[in-house]
């Protein structure tokens, strides 16, 4: 049995208790499962679904010249092309840190001198189980062929980082991930130098 996280407060939301789960269907990249839950204080009973996946990384690469290293490619669910940054799935048991740099090299060609963490999100915790990790490689250089899966096709571009955010704002950049590991390079960048982008 799993409990979440609560205190007494009769004005917080009530804690759920997980009773158990049953899988529905196996879609390759994900797992469906139906979760059922026991309202801790009403003590009654709901079911959920929810979908299990391997976490995420996306990769915020950074060039000599301070240029934020973009993908361009065809997304299924919207059935157009997206502006993003490097990224995919992480293996099981794998360093997020490592999967991006594999990623990175994989999808762009490109590779760095220096490599971390930059944080952590959670993609949709309403129905979503697992988490994307954003990692900023520096001194990111093209050092190779790309190797992309067999449905990828992926043009690379530069933009400075100083005009990311700019692009942002002008919705030439909309997916909510990338939006997130961008706000944690900006972040980055101003304790580096202070509020300039």
């Amino acid at each position: 049995m799993e409990t979440s996280n609560s205190t007494n407060d009769p004005t917080d939301p009530g804690a759920w208790e997980r009773l158990g789960d049953n899988t529905v269907d196996n879609f390759r990249i994900f797992q469906v499962r139906r979760s059922r839950f026991r309202h801790l204080r009403e003590n009654r009973e709901s079911e959920f679904i929810v979908i299990d996946a391997n976490d995420w990384v996306n990769v915020v690469a950074l060039t000599p010249d301070h240029e934020v290293v973009l993908v361009r490619q065809f997304r299924f669910g919207r059935h157009d092309f997206f502006l993003e940054i490097p990224g995919g799935m992480i293996e099981r048991g794998e360093d997020p840190v490592v999967a991006g740099v594999r990623e990175l090299r994989e999808e762009t060609g490109y590779e760095g001198t220096a490599a971390r963490l930059l944080g952590s999100v959670h993609p949709n915790p309403a129905i979503q189980s697992n988490t994307m990790h954003v990692v900023l490689v520096e001194g990111a250089c093209k050092v190779g062929p790309t190797n992309f899966d067999i449905n990828e096709e992926i043009e690379t571009s530069l933009v400075p980082a100083s005009r990311i955010m700019e692009w942002v704002r002008e919705g030439k950049i909309t997916h909510s991930l990338v939006l997130n590991a961008l706000f944690f390079m900006n972040d980055w960048l101003e304790t580096r130098s202070g509020p300039s982008v």
